[in-house]
């Protein structure tokens, strides 16, 4: 799944090796059953690597895939296509301001976007408010805190770059928050990304 390049970056800014790796992404996305057949929404789907495969294995729900970027989401809809995702649509919009009605959806994922979202307050209360109550809100991002050398790579280059937007979440913070939404909320941190699932 990984280039050489891709292993190293892991290994040298988020100290993961393919064991950690492997972990942080089945943690991530733990939130969805094998036989889900409802509603789900992604946002932001990006290149859509790390979940396309995984809605292969749902034929019977109904997904929506939402990014700011036109660009990375044309990759996504090009690997949908390859896997002849038939249930998966694409829409651009803004995580602050969703289009889309109250409580719409039965899951809500979210993998490494809320660290670059520039409104994190407008992204935690909209992916709120779209989700049904009873509903799951699953997936992951960076947390400062746990690891001194990515807390520096990402105050020194990710963040200058505009990759991440601050303020960052730390493992406290973000379950005094979730917590503060949610009625079940379950967190781990592998490293400096926290994987998280909540029920409305």
């Amino acid at each position: 799944m990984f280039t050489l390049l891709g292993k190293a970056i892991c290994k040298l800014v988020w100290n993961m090796d393919q064991e950690k790796n492997t972990r942080y992404l089945y943690r991530a996305i733990s939130g969805i059953s094998e036989d889900f057949s409802g509603r789900l929404l992604e946002v932001p789907v990006g290149t859509g690597v790390l979940t396309m495969l995984v809605y292969k294995t749902l034929p019977n729900s109904d997904i929506t895939c939402l990014d700011y970027s036109i660009d990375m989401m044309e990759k996504a809809q090009h690997r949908a296509k390859g896997l002849e995702l038939n249930n998966v649509k694409f829409m651009q919009g803004d995580v602050r301001k969703l289009p889309f009605a109250d409580e719409n959806f039965d899951l809500v994922i979210s993998l490494n976007g809320f660290h670059a979202f520039p409104d994190k307050e407008a992204a935690y209360s909209e992916t709120f408010r779209v989700l049904k109550f009873g509903g799951i809100f699953c997936g992951c991002f960076y947390i400062q805190g746990e690891n001194r050398r990515t807390d520096w790579f990402i105050k020194h280059l990710y963040t200058p770059k505009g990759f991440f937007t601050p303020p960052f979440e730390t493992l406290d913070s973000l379950r005094k928050r979730l917590e503060s939404l949610h009625k079940q909320v379950e967190l781990e941190a592998v490293e400096s990304i926290v994987c998280f699932t909540c029920k409305k």
